[in-house]
């Protein structure tokens, strides 16, 4: 990569460690801690949320009829899901060992935590959960084709990539032929990959 990329890809990890630090500063005014994997909140703030709660009847009874409606759709989504869970990682299993690729780690993109806040009954927990599973699910299956790009394809494209995965930046140039062939060699000559 040229010295400015570089820069600029510095730049941006520094900036994301920024953020990162702002959001500690934010936790830190909702009153929470994190321990290990879970928030625990002060039991001050644990009672107030619990006021705020909207019973289950309430919730329901008040809710949008298109969104009553649209809901079925939505949670029939659960049947691809978990056949591309199932299939995504079935896949890794298997291929991942023969390209020498490092597995994705699944715990890592699948945060289960806003079931713990009391101020969210249990549709709303439910449906966090639920959207969660499905957001989670698409990072890592996102991850595991963003290796297998990697290994398989790691050229940038000629147009901007909107969703551009973390190992793209490393990529080479779109028509840089030169670059492509010394950083990733041939799999018939057994360099790169």
């Amino acid at each position: 990569m040229s010295d400015n990329i570089d820069r600029l890809t510095t730049q941006i990890k520094l900036l994301q460690g920024e953020l990162e630090a702002e959001f500690a500063i934010r936790r830190a005014k909702l009153r929470y801690t994190l321990q290990g994997k879970r928030a625990v909140f002060e039991e001050e703030i644990l009672r107030a949320h619990r006021e705020l709660r909207v019973g289950l009847a309430r919730y329901v009874f008040n809710a949008n009829l298109m969104t009553v409606v649209t809901a079925p759709v939505i949670y029939a989504m659960i049947v691809p899901f978990v056949i591309l869970d199932i299939t995504i990682t079935l896949y890794q299993w298997i291929c991942f060992p023969v390209y020498g690729l490092e597995k994705v780690k699944r715990s890592d993109y699948f945060i289960f935590d806003r079931a713990h806040l009391a101020y969210l009954n249990i549709l709303e927990a439910l449906n966090c959960a639920y959207c969660s599973y499905g957001n989670g699910l698409m990072a890592y299956a996102g991850e595991i084709a963003a290796r297998t790009e990697l290994y398989w394809c790691p050229i940038k494209h000629a147009r901007k990539a909107i969703s551009a995965h973390q190992h793209y930046i490393g990529f080479a140039d779109f028509g840089d032929a030169e670059t492509f062939r010394k950083k990733y060699g041939h799999p018939e000559r057994g360099q790169g990959r």
